[in-house]
């Protein structure tokens, strides 16, 4: 026994030996980062790669004191690459470790700049949130509870943005915001834009810019501003691809599958991508309406179904170093269908009062839709910062549906006595055709950036409503309310934009574009009696836009930009068909809006590279909004319209700091205030003056678990506030939490997730607005738990060059992504 006990001691000592001059055998590299003040540059990313293959080895952080070590290195060549948000890159070469060695880099220092950490993703995790000089940049693949969701989810996740009961999207308080997807405008709104936007799963998306102050190279149109959904895409050479698929389950599943290929030499690539997706929801609402000495008491429940396909492919051709043709098509193709149960139960408003009827309206909505867009893209750089660029672009967005809608009286809520029985069937169908042809130049000059573009856009919109009164089982068509509504509009538009330093401290942005606008809409009713006028809008509009940057030091920067923008009204909301939930409930358009113009004013600074603040004057003149008003005839209904307030203005601000407690756990805050006034008065008394304060505050946090699994906690809280013209919202919030494993060399990403634990993101508030009060609730399917894994294959080698659309080019020419 002793000797076996001597010889296990023996083995044990062997054991340590060996171990000890295999770690003798590793070195170590460390160094100190600074910025260009000299100042200790802390928690920045510091990746090792190898020479020979660019393979990573391993990824440490600096201390407080700027300080990184990476331990355990083995002889060889290397080189380094450290990373922190607002500066750009620091790269090492030519590092040769020898065994045992102790290399010391010494003081490595940061130029200033915006850092691009695109360049890095495949080594170390981009920031959830990026603050540039002209956009916000919403990293979803930062995020891990981003699993299951769409791109209308992300938006309610996204700073500074926010979504209201009835899917309208806001930035920084203001309504009007342009939908772009890789830098193309999405000419749909309404139910098209939210079946759209659902249809497309986080997994295919990278990130979202939102730009609330586009310069003049953009598009006028959004006033606030610009929301550009990038898809994922990859740069590396060679053969690349992912495949990804989710599973989510709340009250109803959700489930997506979908996969990218690439390949790219030096001399094209080629790329796809394919998805399918199977959505099921629900959304329940209760109101409690006063109008005309009723009372109404309403059920307004609904389930909708959406199984959708999108798709996705393209080619670039680089002819030599300096020109690329591409060729781009994608689209999407969506089946859906909703089930609805409106109850109302009418009485009058005294206390105790019977019922005195109730009317029950089970709709059934079947419907479809299929979108394609086709680009040609030609690009010539010049030299380095000189380039001309060519667009040219069509797209075409059908959408056809039919709603079964029996409205039927009954005695009482238990639906044994039956009064009386209406049923109606409502066929809306769109036809939306647009056409795009875009030139952009830019070139040095003065010591500055000078650039010149023009852009003729046409759509023309076609839309069909049929409504049918259902008598004895037969469709009998009612030519009053039936109609054909077209609508076109032709924009010319041109600009000129020009950005210098004034010297180290000081540079300015400034531009402006003019936009002639032709449009006409033509209401055509079947009752050749019920017949009006087209209405034609011919008018010239001047966007001008101003910037000063102003860098006092490094780790100090403030921003200045004025500028002035337009929203037109959507083809949608022009159409003034009814679209009825049931004969007391429905919505219809205004064809009489006219265009809002708003004046912005926003002033940022950044301190120490990462946390961002922003002030943002904002005056909108012709404000479009939403308003919920009594029916003119029937004492009972109500419905929901479009109208101009004679004005709106909106004050705001938003702070994001990024922050790292210790070297393992990493947080983001995000808060976001705006104060609303709206006024307008329509005459009769209704008179809209309304002022609200509202807030909201986002927060992640991120930390490594045992066993290589990653945590994540987020959640969102958002204080009371306005939605449209008149319905005043009261608090909200939401908790997730997450966890993340990587297998295979990081090519295996599987993510769980469970979002909105504690069920309190459903709305509730009212609305008081020309004689109607109401009271109202709503939630939908946001508590659910969800699974993602998504599988990368493919080479990891150099980058080539790629492609860029204007909305990226414009972002580099400012000194963005």
């Amino acid at each position: 026994m002793a000797s076996v006990g001597r010889l296990c001691f023996g083995l044990a000592l062997l054991a340590t030996f060996a171990a000890s001059v295999a770690v003798a055998q590793e070195g170590q590299i460390q160094g100190v980062l600074q910025d260009a003040e000299k100042e200790a540059v802390i928690y920045a990313s510091v990746a090792l790669y190898v020479s020979a293959d660019s393979s990573m080895i391993k990824v440490e952080t600096s201390d407080d004191a700027g300080v990184f070590r990476i331990k355990g290195v083995e002889a060889g060549n290397y080189f380094l690459k450290a990373s922190f948000v607002g500066l750009e890159d620091l790269e090492v070469s030519g590092i040769e470790v020898t065994p045992n060695e102790m290399k010391d880099m010494g003081i490595l220092t940061f130029a200033s700049g915006a850092t691009e950490l695109s360049e890095i993703t495949v080594t170390t995790t981009r920031a959830l949130v990026e603050v540039k000089p002209d956009r916000t940049v919403f990293n979803v693949q930062g995020t891990i509870n981003s699993v299951g969701e769409d791109a209308l989810a992300l938006m309610k996740k996204a700073p500074s943005v926010a979504v209201d009961n009835n899917d309208n999207i806001s930035v920084l308080g203001r309504t009007g915001v342009r939908i772009f997807v890789d830098g193309k405008v999405l000419p749909i709104a309404g139910d098209e834009l939210t079946s759209y936007l659902e249809s497309l799963p986080a997994e295919q998306i990278d990130r979202i810019d939102i730009i609330t102050n586009p310069g003049a190279k953009y598009e006028a149109e959004g006033n606030a501003g610009i929301i550009d959904i990038r898809l994922k895409r990859d740069e590396n050479l060679g053969t690349n691809g992912s495949v990804s698929t989710s599973f989510s389950q709340g009250r109803h599943s959700r489930a997506n599958l979908s996969g990218t290929m690439n390949y790219r030499n030096r001399f094209m690539n080629v790329f796809g991508s394919l998805g399918v997706g199977d959505r099921n929801t629900f959304n329940d609402m209760l109101f409690e309406s006063y109008q005309n000495n009723l009372l109404l008491n309403e059920i307004n429940n609904s389930t909708r179904v959406n199984r959708s396909f999108n798709y996705r492919v393209g080619t670039d051709f680089f002819l030599g170093k300096q020109q690329t043709v591409g060729f781009l098509i994608g689209g999407t193709v969506n089946d859906r269908s909703r089930e609805a149960l409106n109850i109302i139960e009418i009485s009058e408003q005294m206390e105790q009062a019977p019922i005195d009827s109730v009317l029950v309206a089970r709709n059934q909505l079947d419907g479809s839709g299929s979108n394609y867009t086709i680009n040609v893209n030609y690009r010539y750089d010049i030299s380095k910062n000189s380039n001309f660029n060519i667009d040219l672009d069509y797209g075409s967005y059908l959408s056809e549906s039919e709603r079964f809608s029996p409205n039927r009286y009954y005695k009482t809520s238990n639906e044994e006595e039956l009064l009386s029985e209406r049923i109606n069937v409502m066929k809306p169908d769109s036809d939306i055709k647009i056409y795009t042809a875009k030139l952009d130049y830019d070139r040095p000059l003065a010591g500055g950036q000078f650039g010149i573009g023009t852009k003729l856009s046409h759509v023309n919109s076609y839309n069909t409503f049929l409504f049918f009164n259902q008598l004895g089982g037969e469709d009998i068509r009612n030519d009053q309310r039936s109609n054909i509504f077209e609508y076109g509009e032709t924009v010319y538009a041109g600009y000129v934009s020009y950005n210098r330093p004034i010297n180290q401290q000081w540079s300015f942005s400034s531009g402006v574009r003019l936009e002639q606008t032709d449009a006409e809409g033509t209401l055509s009713p079947f009752d050749p009696d019920l017949a009006e006028p087209p209405v034609i809008q011919n008018y010239l509009s001047v966007f001008p836009n101003f910037g000063l940057s102003w860098t006092p030091k490094p780790s100090h920067s403030f921003n200045l930009a004025i500028g002035r923008r337009i929203n037109r009204p959507d083809y949608q909301v022009l159409n003034p068909f009814e679209n009825r939930l049931s004969e007391l409930s429905y919505e219809k358009g205004n064809p009489r809006l006219q265009a809002e113009i708003v004046n912005n004013v926003e002033l940022g600074w950044t301190y120490q590279y990462r946390y961002n603040f922003k002030l943002g004057y904002s005056k909108t003149e012709d404000q479009i909004t939403r308003l919920i008003a009594p029916d003119e005839v029937d004492p009972a209904a109500a419905f929901i319209t479009w109208a101009n307030l004679a004005e709106q203005t909106v004050l705001s601000g938003n702070v994001s700091a990024p922050m790292q407690f210790g070297q393992k756990w990493n947080a983001f805050f995000n808060l976001s205030a705006s104060y609303l006034d709206n006024q307008a008065d329509y005459g009769d008394g209704q008179i809209v003056d309304l002022q609200a304060f509202t807030y909201s505050i986002y927060m992640q946090h991120t930390f490594p678990l045992a066993w290589n699994l990653r945590g994540e906690v987020s959640g969102y809280y958002s204080g009371p506030g306005i939605w449209g013209g008149v319905f005043e919202y009261e608090d909200s919030w939401s908790l997730n939490l997450g966890l993340q494993r990587k297998f295979f060399r990081d090519q295996l990403n599987v993510k769980l997730a469970a979002n909105d634990i504690f069920y309190r993101s459903w709305w509730q508030g009212v609305s008081n607005f020309a004689g109607l009060e109401s009271y109202g609730q709503g939630k939908n399917d946001s508590r659910r738990v969800s699974l993602s894994l998504s599988y990368n294959f493919g080479n990891q080698q150099v980058k080539s060059r790629k492609r860029k659309t204007g909305i990226e080019e414009e972002s580099k020419r400012v000194g963005g992504s």
